[in-house]
């Protein structure tokens, strides 16, 4: 099933600034908040299917890369394990807390909503992966080790004796206009309301170890250089049971020996001799999928372009694929012998050698303009 365009689920434009993106999610936060809409499935899912949409929009980088890519471009192969599809009601409130007002939660909704505990996020993981035009073409499966940090087995947790597990702790002042109370984060546990209580050897002090791991992905066919898919819960693992990162794929195209790209469009460049242009010929040329067969007219000029329709790159978004495109150049020799100059010179006195431009023969950019009509 297809997701929903981001700026349709928030109500926004394209060209919405960062104030509207925030004031639009905030008021479907609001409407669709699981305090408001107690046992409500589908108010639920909203409030997810929003929250997904401000993660990207409200990130500069990620709405480029949606603008230009789609679902796509922040993780949205189907199948292949990319995207932000997965968010729960714990990642949520601790990546957004500050559009609520602060602390995660409102208060009005029947009385409010006691503080939710903190939830640490790990880091994310960056990796570059090669591809070759052929798997860009067809879409790959990689298989790539990364190092990171996960949760070290015999990790325990205790409720933390200073705030007694709610994360805060709280002050009374004296003040002229009388007692005053404040609350702040826990010093002692940072706000989360349970500290470590045994740890191996080897962790750190967030009892995470470094272990290497193989993680499999699905790359979706037709993507670009340079481009970034996101992996999401493959970074490094959150402290105290937090929620892990995303490990961040950029991709590096190995360019082709004979073949270029334009976009979706591949483009080779055939060098014909004299005689093959003049007389036609039969020719095989490589293409990404393997050899194939061309036809060559007889009289073709150097600078012609053939079109092998379809048989370029596939759109990263919707149906269809680009062109193979063959540049005819028509190669003129450099050294000849005596008896090719005498050949050469005989057929030169021939009629058929003198230039004859007719009303059909175009230039190279008139030809171009025909193409892209």
């Amino acid at each position: 099933m297809s997701k929903r365009d981001y700026y349709e689920i928030l109500g926004v434009s394209k060209s919405a600034s960062e104030a509207e993106i925030k004031k639009a999610y905030r008021q479907m936060a609001i409407k669709y908040h699981p305090d408001k809409n107690p046992d409500d499935k589908t108010a639920e899912d909203k409030f997810k299917e929003a929250a997904e949409a401000y993660e990207v929009l409200s990130n500069a980088e990620k709405r480029q890369r949606y603008d230009r890519f789609g679902h796509q471009g922040v993780g949205g192969a189907a199948g292949g394990g990319f995207g932000g599809g997965g968010m729960n009601m714990d990642d949520i409130f601790s990546q957004f807390g500050d559009i609520f007002g602060g602390g995660g939660g409102f208060s009005g909704f029947g009385g409010g909503q006691s503080r939710r505990q903190r939830v640490h996020r790990g880091s994310n993981l960056r990796v570059r992966v090669k591809m070759t035009l052929k798997e860009i073409a067809n879409g790959v499966e990689k298989k790539i080790k990364v190092t990171k940090l996960v949760n070290a087995e015999g990790v325990t947790f205790k409720t933390c004796s200073q705030c007694q597990g709610s994360g805060q702790v709280t002050r009374i002042a004296n003040t002229i206009l009388g007692q005053m109370q404040t609350s702040a984060p826990c010093p002692s546990c940072g706000g989360d309301g349970k500290i470590i209580d045994k740890k191996p050897a080897d962790a750190n002090h967030e009892g995470l170890v470094r272990k290497e791991e193989l993680i499999t992905i699905d790359i979706p066919a037709g993507v670009e250089d340079g481009m970034q898919l996101s992996v999401s819960g493959k970074g490094n693992a959150g402290p105290k049971d937090g929620i892990a990162g995303d490990l961040i794929v950029l991709i590096e195209e190995i360019p082709h020996e004979t073949i270029k790209r334009d976009g979706v469009n591949l483009l080779y460049d055939l060098y014909l001799n004299f005689c093959d242009a003049a007389l036609g010929a039969s020719l095989e040329i490589p293409t990404i999928d393997g050899k194939v067969k061309i036809k060559i007219e007889p009289g073709t000029q150097s600078g012609k372009v053939l079109r092998l329709k379809g048989k370029g790159l596939p759109q990263i978004q919707g149906y269809g694929r680009g062109d193979f495109l063959i540049y005819i150049n028509v190669w003129t020799p450099q050294q000849l012998s005596k008896e090719e100059k005498a050949a050469i010179e005989k057929l030169k006195k021939s009629e058929n050698f003198v230039p004859k431009p007719t009303s059909k023969d175009k230039g190279f950019f008139d030809r171009m303009k025909d193409y892209f009509k």
